[in-house]
């Protein structure tokens, strides 16, 4: 464990007994931030390999986001929905223009998002497909994290997620993910879409068998399913592609975004996908106070505006071809067991004989740099797209001087 100081002691001390205990931080307290640096309150700063879990794609503090959020605060913060208000039409056309789509549903977190998704592929599926009312099918991938709500935790094969909440949400049936003959197997007449994560990043950044998206993408069409990516975390601009389906040549017929969306400013979310598909939808029967609220949208906007220069994405993809290069290396030494990912986003396996996912994060820490773990054995880095190649190479620097031991 990393030594600390009485100051930040205290304030740990204090959050644990003042919070649930759903979370697991590793022992910093973050004061102040900028670029892809995170400065304790002591002072002492921190390489951020992390970035929100790809909500800060564009940098801690990015000025043209945070100059958008100041002045639309100074104008109108919130309406909701019950009257219009002069960014919202902007932040539809804008969004579903970087989609290729034609309909917008805003919402405000990730979990809101897939719930959403959820909603829209059933009520689909029963006023244009014509499945029998209740009989709606979803097929989903083991080892997903699409949110933690109670309907999204029913099709979760993680026991953490999972265990003690139920009774389960009925409606999804779980097959392997990379495998397309099980997928094929288990969409029948009552499935009303496939979603998956284009890579799964909770799962340790798993990356599908070539092909495979595509293979999605022609099944689903061929039956009359809809094809739902979840892009929150994989998606604007983390892989080196504005999508992480683009990587395969793949359009879903749904997109859900969320995470970097909002910049690490706001929450915003979103689905995004045809007007057939979210024409399905009338006054009452769907909705969020504060879903396409005004400074959401303003800041969302600046988000695409970024995007569409596709100097991010760029980045993500030069530096990124350079972070597996290096990690590769890092294979068949008798400290790192396997690596995967894509672009500025990697999961590392830890050999046990180094320690565990949470004993590498913390000796990282003692070392200035700030990783996750996940499932027991891996690190997951996933650094803002703004961060130098010097940076990077420092931290992994770190990296190597702690797997040496």
């Amino acid at each position: 464990m990393p030594s600390m100081t009485p100051a930040t002691e205290r304030d740990i001390a204090a959050a644990e007994a003042h919070s649930a205990h759903n979370y697991h931080p590793l022992p910093v307290v973050i004061a102040s931030a900028e670029g892809a640096w995170m400065t304790d309150v002591e002072g002492r700063r921190y390489l951020d390999l992390l970035a929100g879990y790809s909500a800060l794609n564009f940098g801690h503090g990015n000025r043209r986001l945070i100059d958008a959020a100041k002045a639309q605060l100074e104008r109108v913060t919130l309406t909701s929905r019950a009257f219009h208000h002069d960014r919202f039409a902007e932040f539809c056309a804008e969004l579903a223009a970087l989609c290729g789509k034609d309909m917008v549903l805003p919402m405000n977190t990730g979990a809101e998002a897939i719930e959403t998704a959820v909603k829209t592929a059933r009520k689909w599926g029963y006023r244009v497909k014509g499945v029998p009312d209740g009989k709606a099918k979803i097929v989903v991938a083991d080892n997903n994290f699409h949110g933690r709500t109670t309907t999204i935790i029913s099709f979760s094969t993680d026991p953490e997620a999972r265990a003690d909440y139920g009774p389960y949400t009925p409606g999804f049936e779980i097959v392997p993910y990379g495998d397309l003959a099980a997928l094929s197997a288990a969409v029948d007449e009552h499935t009303v879409a496939v979603l998956l994560e284009p890579i799964q990043g909770e799962a340790g950044v798993l990356v599908p068998p070539a092909g495979y998206l595509a293979g999605v993408r022609r099944l689903t069409a061929e039956r009359n399913v809809l094809f739902i990516a979840d892009e929150i975390q994989a998606g604007l601009g983390r892989t080196g592609r504005t999508f992480a389906c683009e990587h395969e040549g793949v359009e879903p017929d749904v997109y859900v975004l969320g995470k970097a969306l909002g910049g690490g400013v706001v929450p915003v979310s979103a689905v995004v996908a045809s007007s057939e598909v979210l024409g399905v939808f009338r006054p009452g029967e769907h909705g969020s106070t504060f879903g396409g609220n005004p400074l959401a949208c303003a800041v969302a906007l600046e988000v695409i505006a970024i995007l569409r220069t596709g100097e991010y994405q760029e980045r993500a993809a030069e530096l990124g071809e350079h972070l597996h290069r290096e990690l590769g290396l890092l294979v068949g030494g008798g400290a790192v067991e396997a690596v995967r990912g894509r672009g500025l986003w990697a999961g590392i396996d830890i050999a046990p004989a180094v320690g565990s996912g949470r004993e590498v994060s913390e000796r990282l820490l003692e070392r200035g740099v700030l990783v996750k773990d996940t499932h027991g054995a891996t690190i997951r880095i996933a650094p803002p797209l703004v961060i130098s190649k010097g940076d990077l190479d420092w931290g992994l620097d770190q990296l190597r001087a702690v797997l040496a031991g």
